[in-house]
């Protein structure tokens, strides 16, 4: 089956976060939070931002594995009144991994019944705090990926699936911070095998294919089951400074949202629309692998002139800079002046 194989390097489908548009409105509101908030405020935007750190720190290891894979960041999913949102998903020809990436600091401790509890050094004081178990989180986004891909099953298929689910799908924690200490000696076999640091992901990822019996996926097979999670990502639209409103200072108006002609009634956002339209009927992928309507807002809000400022937009990496990035510029610089 390899001979007929033509995937070789890893492709990202989805590189969004919706951690960056949570940081890009605690950053905006900061300016109006009274005193006693604006500490607390102040922690948030920086665990935010060392979280998203860690991600793109695991994102370059992944992007540069050479590894025939899809990958898609930061997925939500909604069921029944549950949900849950993933940090990475990882589709390879034998394996899915569900990743969840954690950028923690200090001396990372797993005892015997799985707990987690983190140390930290401050100065000649040391502070001890429980950690919620990642790999409970994680047992969470197993949970909803097989509700979901029963779903597909026939009710007569179903017991089958459910009993071989977990030869398919592999729970991982990473950690992401190269300077953590992870002790883990007395932990679980089973989570000792499923925590990782980041530079040793890839390795991971070839011995738990290599050790796999399943079958194979045919190229086919990987994006079919990659879309059917993307299809299924849901889109989302919060105020995350919604927990702060209450302690806006007195003296300062309470920041709203203007009122503006909506982006998509722009001539911009529908000229956008239709080159991407036109991408995705000439390359027969789904309009938005080129990209979709949240970048496509991001692109009209930031309007980048230069190929270097249109990579400063989350999802505008090398290869879509490389494809479309002229193009793009072209239809913003057309609309810019009229």
């Amino acid at each position: 089956m390899a001979l007929f194989q033509k995937m070789r390097e890893p492709v990202i489908l989805k590189e969004d976060s919706q951690a960056l548009v949570q940081l890009e409105q605690l950053r905006a509101f900061l300016p109006y939070v009274s005193a006693g908030r604006k500490e607390q405020l102040e922690q948030d935007i920086l665990c935010i931002e060392y979280g998203i750190r860690g991600e793109e720190a695991l994102l370059f290891e992944l992007r540069n594995s050479h590894l025939p894979m899809y990958i898609l960041h930061d997925l939500f999913f909604e069921k029944d009144g549950l949900t849950t949102q993933i940090d990475y998903l990882i589709i390879t020809r034998k394996l899915v991994f569900v990743i969840e990436c954690k950028n923690l600091y200090g001396t990372i401790e797993i005892d015997r019944q799985g707990n987690f509890t983190r140390t930290v050094q401050f100065g000649k004081r040391c502070r001890k705090e429980g950690v919620y178990s990642p790999v409970t989180q994680n047992q969470r986004h197993l949970d909803m990926l097989r509700e979901l891909r029963r779903e597909t099953r026939s009710p007569l298929f179903r017991l089958g699936f459910d009993s071989t689910f977990g030869r398919y799908y592999q729970s991982v924690i990473v950690l992401a911070n190269p300077k953590s200490v992870l002790q883990m000696q007395y932990a679980p076999r089973e989570i000792r095998n499923s925590v990782i640091r980041a530079d040793g992901l890839i390795r991971y990822i070839r011995q738990m294919n290599d050790g796999s019996a399943v079958r194979e996926m045919s190229d086919k097979a990987m994006r079919e089951l990659a879309d059917f999670f993307l299809e299924k990502n849901v889109s989302q639209s919060r105020d995350y400074t919604e927990k702060y409103r209450s302690s806006v200072l007195p003296a300062e108006p309470q920041p709203e949202v203007t009122p503006r002609t909506p982006v998509e009634s722009l001539p911009v956002y529908q000229a956008l629309k239709d080159y991407r339209s036109q991408k995705s009927y000439q390359e027969r992928i789904k309009a938005y692998y080129i990209f979709n309507n949240l970048q496509l807002e991001a692109l009209i809000q930031a309007d980048p002139g230069t190929i270097e400022e249109l990579r400063q937009i989350s999802g505008f990496g090398d290869v879509k800079c490389e494809k479309y990035g002229a193009d793009i510029l072209r239809i913003l610089r057309e609309y810019r002046t009229k």
